[in-house]
């Protein structure tokens, strides 16, 4: 999948904006903390049609903030005007704003910034030389010199605030300022996934994305393996319409990584959309993508996701906020339920742990059966006690059912029959490395065959570690990558790739099942334990524990002192 935003004006002089143009922007750039600096040179690096873009922070930025980008670069002229105000080289005399396909389009970043910092700009567009331009205390150059410098563009912003003190002690502790310059730059990290970005702290990298256009490799660059193997793409397309008489139906794409619903976050933070290739904080696309994820979703918890939404021209306006923080867009509505239908249908095919396809709810699972079907067709409900056992008269004595047990053992036979002897296989993209003892590591290497029959694609990759590229899917379940070392350790112990599979299996079975403390109705508990006579096994579930435990009335009699049985 490629990046083709097309946010990258071509090599246009720098030039002064006319009074109307002036005029017709929103308020001028307003620089109130480093994260508002990062976002400005950062899209400056992208409209120059950066593939690299490095941000380095000192701090929590006010002491040092520097972008360095492979994109355009200025010759010495533009490089000398674009610090003045109302310069830009990213429109055209006849362009309006709203036609603006930059990220910035009003001339003023670099001015703003020099205002409360001390900036230095070295940039090149090619030529023999760069040129450096020093400008503090204000809009305009102070200094402009030759310099050395390849192809591109660094800014470097010291002491920022520093003519400002009463900004500067308004700012939040060092450790919340660079989170929002973190959060600032991986936003465009995952919004441009076609250039490399990275971002280092005091010398430290924090994260750094590979710029090969996949969203699911930016996803691993700026999170971590886990979240990054459960991350599916995405590339859509639906048709829209605004409702006027003079247009007729649009299109809106939508591009990106949604993770799988097995992971999620407590709030919608870790929810990225971005319209046009700028990042945006819009809560009616955010919230179509939550609504996208459906009841895959646990109640209160949000997914991990990034969703990139091209629309109509004319259809975004992004000149709304000083900050180009949100956008206007017409027929939100309608765009928000392009999202959130696309976003539904790219996961029709991802780890749903509620599968349509074969769910293993408790509703789902216990289907009605005909008591000549049953082991304890005769069985009495009597009560749920502790929340996890069910209490039964059945043939004179009193049967305990383990509720967990008795569905465990339920969705087992289900799955094993729906799945038969074959099982699907999905990629994992990115492939993820497995850490394994060294008798795992042999064993490993000496099961590749029986690996891949029970569909795990696994491949060396030095010092005891394993690359796995794909893993069993029963019914659209996925299985962990690390799940792996369960089945290297059934072949290293003689069994077979069926065995292999039928453990996997099982342990689909278990997790969806019922737990302690979940409270049965009558209804449900009734339809439990019919269900679970209906089964192939109902004594046993499939780890081999007992899903039965029977009393005996001679045990109660014995216990309570009686003589005989109440029947005799």
């Amino acid at each position: 999948m490629s990046d083709d935003h097309p946010a990258s004006a071509p090599g246009r002089p720098v030039r002064r904006l006319d009074d109307a143009t002036v005029a017709s922007v929103a308020a001028g750039e307003v620089v109130t903390r480093p994260a508002d600096v990062v976002v400005e040179l950062v899209e400056n690096a992208l409209d120059a049609g950066a593939s690299r873009v490095d941000v380095d922070v000192a701090g929590d930025g006010t002491e040092l903030i520097r972008v360095r980008d492979d994109g355009r670069g200025m010759r010495r002229s533009d490089a000398e005007l674009a610090v003045e105000r109302h310069t830009t080289s990213k429109l055209e005399p006849e362009e309006s704003v709203e036609a603006a396909g930059t990220l910035g389009f009003r001339g003023e970043a670099l001015a703003s910034i020099a205002t409360v910092a001390d900036l230095e700009l070295v940039t090149n567009d090619g030529g023999p030389r760069g040129t450096r331009v020093v400008a503090t205390g204000g809009p305009g150059a102070d200094r402009v010199e030759a310099a050395g410098r390849g192809r591109g563009t660094t800014v470097t912003v010291r002491d920022l605030f520093a003519g400002t003190p009463a900004r500067r002690a308004s700012l939040s502790t060092s450790r919340t300022e660079f989170a929002r310059v973190s959060d600032a730059v991986s936003r465009y990290a995952l919004a441009r996934p076609g250039v490399s970005v990275s971002l280092t702290h005091d010398g430290s990298e924090v994260f750094s994305t590979p710029g090969t256009g996949a969203y699911a490799d930016a996803v691993l660059g700026v999170y971590d393996r886990e979240v990054a193997s459960r991350a599916t793409g995405f590339d859509a397309a639906r048709e829209v319409d605004d409702g006027s008489a003079d247009s007729g139906p649009s299109e809106v794409t939508l591009r990106g990584a949604l993770v799988q619903p097995s992971i999620t976050r407590a709030r919608r933070d870790h929810v990225y959309v971005d319209v046009g290739g700028r990042p945006v904080r819009n809560s009616r696309l955010r919230g179509a993508v939550v609504e996208g994820y459906g009841d895959l979703l646990p109640d209160g918890r949000a997914p991990v996701a990034v969703v990139s939404v091209s629309v109509p021209e004319g259809w975004a306006d992004h000149n709304v906020h000083p900050r180009k923080r949100e956008v206007r867009l017409r027929a939100p509505d309608t765009v928000a339920d392009a999202v959130e239908s696309a976003v539904a249908d790219a996961l029709s095919t991802a780890d749903r742990r509620r599968s349509e396809d074969l769910s293993m709810d408790l509703d789902d699972a216990v289907d009605p059966v005909s008591p000549g079907d049953t082991a304890f067709a005769d069985a009495a409900f009597v009560g749920q006690f502790r929340d996890l056992y069910l209490l039964c008269a059945f043939e004179g004595d009193l049967l305990v059912v383990d509720q967990h047990a008795a569905h465990e053992r339920i969705n087992y036979e289900r799955l094993r029959e729906a799945v038969g002897g074959d099982t699907p296989t999905a990629p994992v993209d990115p492939p993820a490395s497995v850490s394994l003892s060294p008798a795992q590591y042999a064993a490993a290497e000496a099961h590749r065959s029986e690996l891949a029959e029970l569909g795990y694609d696994v491949d060396p990759f030095g010092d005891a570690t394993i690359r796995v590229r794909s893993v069993p899917a029963p019914l659209s379940r996925p299985a962990d990558p690390g799940s792996v070392r369960d089945a290297i350790d059934t072949l290293g112990r003689g069994e077979t790739s069926d065995d292999g599979r039928d453990d996997l299996l099982k342990d689909l079975a278990c997790h969806p099942s019922l737990k302690a403390g979940d409270d049965l109705t009558d209804a449900e508990a009734e339809a439990l334990i019919d269900r679970l006579g209906a089964c192939e096994n109902p004594y046993n579930c499939p780890h081999g524990r007992p899903t039965v435990l029977t009393v005996a009335e001679e045990t109660l009699v014995r216990g309570f002192g009686r003589r005989t049985t109440r029947l005799e």
